[in-house]
């Protein structure tokens, strides 16, 4: 094997590991997203997960391991990625535009009370912004997952956790990170006394 390889790979394992230990001062944020998404599914709500690219891939995972199971056997609980349905999708970004494609999703599945968690490394990304600003209207919580700087997204959100990089790769893994601690927090708050399933 080359060493060239063994020392990009080995290189890119150190950063994502440096960048996830300094995400653990991230905490208190991270904290206050999974009470606030305690208190709503308590409250019999729901969480619309979104986001674009690999964000999109992180918004389906966070609903699948909430609908399905994370750690524990337990009674399923609602959560919708508005980035699945690729009919929704395509009529709405031919009919009204791309930066519509979540906020019309929006207004027909949310109900005051759900959460809405908006997914972009860069916090820039227009159809996140413009459904966050629609989830605000629509008297949701929001939760953001973004870079280093929050971009506008930490304007619109009542949570904003920011992962300690400006690198995309960098960020994504925090939020891989930062989703798995949320779904341990969930079912551990809602169901501590359900099995393990592993």
């Amino acid at each position: 094997m080359p060493k060239a390889l063994k020392a990009l790979i080995a290189s890119r394992l150190r950063e994502s590991s440096r960048t996830l230990a300094a995400a653990a001062r991230l905490t208190p944020e991270i904290a206050a997203a999974a009470e606030l998404l305690l208190a709503a599914y308590r409250k019999g709500r729901k969480a619309l997960v979104f986001g674009n690219g690999g964000s999109a891939a992180d918004a389906q995972h966070f609903a699948a391991e909430l609908v399905g199971r994370f750690e524990r056997d337990r009674p399923a609980l609602p959560a919708l990625a508005l980035t699945v349905n690729s009919s929704d999708l395509t009529a709405i970004g031919n009919d009204y535009g791309y930066d519509q494609v979540f906020v019309r999703q929006l207004e027909a599945q949310a109900l005051p009370g759900d959460v809405a968690v908006a997914i972009t490394t860069s916090g820039n990304s227009i159809s996140v912004l413009k459904a966050a600003a629609a989830a605000r209207r629509r008297k949701l919580t929001v939760i953001g997952l973004t870079g280093e700087s929050g971009g506008r997204l930490k304007d619109l959100c009542d949570v904003c956790v920011r992962a300690p990089s400006t690198d995309t790769a960098r960020i994504q893994e925090v939020h891989a990170a930062v989703i798995h601690a949320w779904c341990a927090a969930i079912e551990s708050g809602l169901f501590p006394k359900s099995p393990k399933a592993h």
